[in-house]
């Protein structure tokens, strides 16, 4: 997949169809420059902010019941209109295979399919709530340039420490199923740990923090080892938290380099 920064840099000369209508119907779709470009995307941005709030209201029992024919026939014209939207960037654009694969394009296509697979699993239609991650175009339409540096820094860090996630990952699984054993023969099926899955899952919440309290020990070893599970289960919880924030922070000290690096010798401005 292209990196966001690429993806919201679509609207370049070389994207464009070289003339005629194609041409004229990418700069209003794919770009921001011209006034019916920005009214197409701003729109666009609207339609996707009732299309959400239609999917969360339609989960409202009393709303359901009194609007439901309301709710089907607006989330399906919206469907429909995100559809021709989709089939027309791919019409205009230049590259179609570039537009299709690029970060915005895949969020597109997902944001339709909910609706159609719908006709074999209902239920899933509420996924197209995935609509809102279109409302990212909105940094894009009003120009705000340090906000996509700030995804691309954040977007960096992340690929940079997924080897050591990885890891972390590892052992803690490692861990969890060690632990979640023990408990199981310390235990047994008579206190809820009936199995060593489901003392995994009691290991899981328990190293968490978040104690739900269906399954509890009762016997004095069980105690003393949930308690030693809580106490390492904070050390856990700031692993990930270092690892993400030391590649951020080497992320953006990158950044700030090359931005350093693109002056210009002679005006002293910066080239980007």
């Amino acid at each position: 997949m292209n990196s966001i920064k690429d993806d919201y840099s679509t609207e370049d000369l070389e994207g464009r169809p070289p003339s005629g209508v194609r041409r004229s119907l990418y700069i209003i779709i794919f770009e921001a420059d011209t006034k019916l470009g920005r009214l197409f995307d701003i729109a666009l941005l609207v339609a996707i902010l009732l299309s959400v709030v239609a999917v969360i209201l339609e989960t409202v029992p009393s709303l359901q019941e009194h609007h439901r024919l309301a709710f089907f026939y607006f989330e399906w014209a919206a469907t429909l209109v995100f559809t021709l939207e989709y089939i027309l960037r791919i019409c205009v654009a230049r590259k179609p295979l570039r537009y299709i694969f690029s970060f915005f394009g895949l969020i597109d296509v997902l944001s339709i399919l909910p609706a159609y697979i719908s006709f074999l699993f209902p239920g899933i239609r509420y996924l197209m709530v995935v609509r809102v991650l279109r409302l990212l175009r909105v940094f894009r339409i009003l120009k705000l340039v340090r906000y996509v540096e700030a995804i691309r820094v954040l977007q960096k860090a992340l690929v940079a420490s997924r080897y050591k996630i990885y890891i972390f990952l590892g052992v803690i699984g490692t861990l969890v199923l060690i632990m979640g054993t023990l408990m199981y023969i310390v235990e047994g099926d008579q206190t809820g740990f009936q199995s060593i899955p489901e003392a995994m899952y009691w290991t899981i919440v328990t190293m968490t923090t978040v104690g739900y309290g269906d399954v509890v020990p009762l016997t004095i070893m069980g105690k003393l080892i949930a308690s030693f599970m809580m106490l390492i289960g904070y050390a856990i919880i700031a692993v990930p938290t270092g690892i993400v924030t030391s590649e951020l922070y080497d992320a953006q000290q990158e950044e700030n380099n090359t931005s350093k690096k693109l002056v210009c010798s002679d005006c002293g401005k910066k080239l980007n």
